[in-house]
């Protein structure tokens, strides 16, 4: 399969991809004229990476996970590094939102203060 119809089968584009190839997530073989051919297997490990990305891990901490990226990698039985490299990822989402709350709601309260309480206050 070539990298437009892999990128069509699993919701992504070829930049991404030829980037996870680059960080040896995803492999290839070229053709005779140099085009990208991928294993149709490839379908499951981009999609397994891509699951991994949208909870918020980084390509760095995916490559834990290269053990499990062929199968089902939401059933495979977590180890303790992964769960480690997980827990680790989750403390710094945590503190960049709980960042991100503390500026919306001084920014907020600058608003409430400069309109004179005109304006909704953000849920």
């Amino acid at each position: 399969m070539r990298i437009g119809e892999l990128a069509k089968a699993t919701g992504t584009t070829a930049r991404a991809l030829r980037h996870y190839e680059e960080a040896g997530l995803i492999a290839s073989e070229r053709a005779a004229n140099g085009y990208r051919v991928f294993d149709d297997r490839t379908v499951v490990r981009v999609r397994n990476i891509r699951h991994l990305l949208a909870a918020g891990l980084t390509l760095d901490d995916v490559q834990i996970f290269l053990p499990c990226l062929d199968g089902d990698v939401t059933a495979a039985p977590p180890s303790d590094r992964g769960l480690r490299i997980a827990l680790e990822r989750l403390a710094v989402l945590n503190e960049r939102i709980a960042t991100q709350t503390e500026a919306r709601d001084r920014l907020q309260a600058a608003l409430q203060e400069q309109m004179g309480g005109r304006i909704r206050p953000v849920a």
